[in-house]
């Protein structure tokens, strides 16, 4: 269950010809490393604007309720990994024999529950959006008013209930057993969340370009597919990589597709901040307003929503 980083130990000290200890560093993992940690800390400050923005700023609606759940995913992965590859930079410049990896493995169970869960909460806003803008051309029902924070619940349980369940049989020792429930994790990602939030994003991009509707909100779909895109470019290669893992492909280190990771949780501030900054012409604006434009805008136009659930007032900080 644990990454395979047991390349990354410190090279432990040869004698040098003066008789002194030298510690060999590996001078590309620290270098991935490094990376890793300046993203990771770009990445929690963007994020936590995000929770401050949409959490006190600005006005509450189902949109937005599912971002604020995405950015505490984000924020969260995003600690964990600060944290690890702190470790890893300290356990190889100290070249000492201190047992990181033992308190590092801990990590995974909670980088797991987010990583999925960021993937669940996506797939669910492109279906929630796909099925707004079917809606739009054709009579549909009431939307409950607590739809987004009831669906968000749920995700954040079907996540906890998971990677409960595989702590359980892999903190047992029933190692079978808990590669199976892995697998299984992994094919449940594959099989239902990835190609449904594929097909209801792409739906929703061609319906956008082809629909004949003006007051659509463009900049929350652009967002949207952007988001899908780069989870599909840099955060599902880390459950690739660890589904093969545990069918007994060795593929080597994993430093890379946990970087990759990293950048997936890190980029959406930014990318909610450039698509809100244009408008007819590319203009730096401040961060409220851009995030204004983009999600403030969608409870403008969304036709299929309860006007009480899209102008509910903005929560007291």
């Amino acid at each position: 269950m644990e990454p395979n980083h047991t390349a990354l130990s410190p090279t432990p000290p040869t004698p040098t010809p003066d008789g002194e200890d030298a510690c060999e560093i590996d001078v590309p993992d620290m270098a991935v490393d490094g990376a890793t940690l300046l993203i990771c800390l770009c990445g929690l400050v963007g994020n936590g604007a995000v929770l401050w923005l949409l959490g006190c700023r600005i006005r509450r609606n189902p949109i937005t309720v599912y971002v604020l759940n995405l950015a505490v995913a984000d924020f969260t992965f995003l600690l964990f990994m600060l944290t690890s590859a702190l470790l890893y930079i300290l356990d190889n410049l100290s070249c000492s024999a201190f047992p990181v990896f033992t308190y590092l493995r801990s990590f995974l169970l909670p980088l797991l529950l987010t990583h999925n869960m960021g993937m669940y909460l996506l797939t669910a806003i492109s279906i929630e959006r796909c099925v707004s803008v079917v809606c739009s051309s054709s009579p549909c029902g009431h939307r409950p008013q607590h739809l987004s924070a009831v669906v968000c619940a749920l995700l954040w349980a079907l996540s906890i209930t998971v990677i409960a369940a595989v702590a359980f049989l892999c903190l047992s020792h029933q190692h079978e057993q808990c590669r199976l429930a892995l697998i299984s994790m992994y094919a449940l990602n594959f099989a239902v969340f990835a190609p449904s939030m594929v097909i209801s994003s792409t739906l929703l991009f061609i319906k956008v370009q082809c629909g004949s509707q003006q007051r659509q909100p463009r900049r929350l779909y652009i967002v949207i597919f952007l988001t899908v895109l780069f989870f599909l470019l840099f955060a599902l290669p880390l459950s690739i990589w660890n589904f093969l893992q545990h069918v007994s492909y060795m593929l080597g280190q994993s430093q890379v597709v946990f970087l990759l990771a990293c950048i997936n949780s890190s980029i959406n501030p930014f990318i909610y901040f450039l698509v809100g900054s244009c408008r007819r012409r590319c203009s730096l604006v401040s961060l409220q307003v851009a995030f204004r434009r983009v999600f403030e805008e969608s409870a403008d136009n969304t036709v299929c929503s309860d006007n009480a659930t899209m102008d509910t007032l903005s929560p007291v900080c």
